[in-house]
C-alpha cells in the first residue's frame, strides 16, 4: 500500500471492533512482522518504560529486538490488558493460542484492500521514512529489526538507538493517524520542469 494511503486506511480499520483490526493497526504502527505481533506475550511488555522486547527466538535476525511503544500502542495495550484471557496479547478463540497468522490477511480481503499484504506495510513504513523524513538510514533499518553493517561494525555497535527510534515511531504514528508532523519530518517539494 502506498504510504500516502495509510492514514485513510487506519481511519477505516479504527471503525471496526475486531481484534484482527487492532492487531493490524499495531502491526502498521510498529512496522513489525505478522508473527512478531500475533505471538506477542504480555511478559514482553514493559508499559511503564514503554518498551516491548521481542526475544531472539521470535525474531528473523535471531536477536532480541526492542520496540518503543508510542501513545496509540500503549492505549491499545491498556485496553487489551483489561480483557486478558491468557499470555497472548492477541489471543485466539482457541484456548492458549495466539490469533491465527491469517487473521489480518483475511481482514485485508474483507476490506477489499487489493494488492496489499500485511508484510507490505513494512515497506510502506520504509518508503515513508526514506522519502519524508530526515532520520538516518541506520535508525530506520533498526526500527525494522534489520541487521546492518558487517561483523566488525556489529561488534562495535552495541546500542539500539532507542531514543532516535522512539522519535521515528512517534513521527510515523502521527503521520498514520493524522496528527501533527514531527520536527524530523520533511515535506519534499517537487520542482516543476521547464520545457
Amino acid at each position: 500500500m502506498p504510504y500516502t494511503d495509510i492514514p485513510k486506511f487506519i481511519k477505516t480499520i479504527r471503525t471496526l471492533e475486531d481484534l484482527s483490526a487492532i492487531a493490524l493497526e499495531v502491526t502498521i504502527l510498529t512496522a513489525l512482522r505478522t508473527s512478531e505481533v500475533l505471538k506477542a506475550e504480555w511478559s514482553e511488555i514493559d508499559i511503564d518504560k514503554k518498551i516491548w522486547t521481542i526475544p531472539a527466538i521470535r525474531t528473523k535476525a535471531k536477536r532480541e529486538h526492542r520496540i518503543p511503544l508510542t501513545p496509540r500502542i500503549v492505549e491499545h495495550l491498556r485496553h487489551l490488558h483489561e480483557g486478558k484471557i491468557n499470555q497472548f496479547i492477541f489471543p485466539s478463540p482457541k484456548p492458549d493460542r495466539p490469533l491465527s497468522n491469517n487473521a489480518m490477511e483475511m481482514l485485508l480481503r474483507r476490506l477489499d484492500a487489493k494488492n496489499t499484504t500485511v508484510h507490505g506495510m513494512r515497506s510502506s513504513f520504509r518508503d515513508w521514512a526514506g522519502d519524508e523524513t530526515e532520520f538516518q538510514r541506520e535508525v530506520i533499518e533498526a526500527a525494522l529489526g534489520h541487521v546492518i553493517g558487517d561483523k566488525a561494525e556489529a561488534a562495535y555497535r552495541r546500542g539500539d538507538a532507542m531514543a532516535k527510534r522512539r522519535a521515528l515511531m512517534i513521527a510515523w504514528e502521527e503521520y498514520c493517524i493524522g496528527r501533527k508532523k514531527s520536527g524530523n519530518v520533511v515535506t519534499l517539494s517537487r520542482k516543476k520542469s521547464r520545457g
